[in-house]
């Protein structure tokens, strides 16, 4: 019994080290994502309410003039844009409004589920980090009822997926891809 405390605390020292490597690989991350001035990428995100589910594929754009968010996928709805500026924290669409309604009493929704995944990317609080299968996963807090889970490619350290979640509960999945 006296042998396997000392293996154990050394187990318990190296599980905090490899922790401790993954948060510093995130934090590397986030900074470098809060200094840049551009952002692009695509994401298939699935929306869940309480009583039905919604599927888009948006793309995601970041520049100096603010973030804009297009709808790729469904067809019948491609096109649709919404804009936010750095000014503004309300949603501007062009035109036409895509309402699927609030997914939580906070406003989260599908339109704005990507910017609210960068904005907890670059200023959510790391709660936690671990690997699943070799991926390093993160769960970020980013508000009193919003958090994040996110899952990163291992060698490039690009986000893969993520989960939004409102008070506990999953709201926004989404796989994300052709991160720059």
């Amino acid at each position: 019994m006296k042998r396997s405390i000392p293996l154990l605390l050394i187990c318990l020292l190296l599980c905090g080290c490899g922790n401790r490597a993954l948060e510093n690989r995130f934090t590397a991350f986030s900074q470098a994502l809060a200094e840049q001035e551009t952002l692009q990428f695509t994401a298939e995100v699935r929306s869940e309410y309480d009583d039905k589910s919604f599927s888009f594929t948006l793309a995601y754009q970041k520049d100096a003039e603010g973030q804009t968010i297009r709808v790729l996928e469904p067809e019948r709805i491609a096109g649709i844009q919404a804009h936010l500026a750095p000014e503004s924290s309300t949603l501007e669409f062009q035109g036409l409004i895509l309402d699927t309604g609030p997914l939580d009493p906070y406003g989260l929704s599908p339109m704005n589920a990507l910017p609210t995944l960068v904005d907890a990317l670059c200023g959510g609080h790391l709660e936690s980090a671990w690997e699943e299968d070799g991926i390093p996963a993160y769960h970020l807090i980013w508000d009193d009822h919003l958090s994040a889970r996110v899952w990163f490619d291992p060698e490039t350290m690009v986000p893969l997926r993520a989960e939004l979640q409102s008070d506990d509960t999953v709201r926004i999945f989404c796989e994300i891809h052709d991160w720059r």
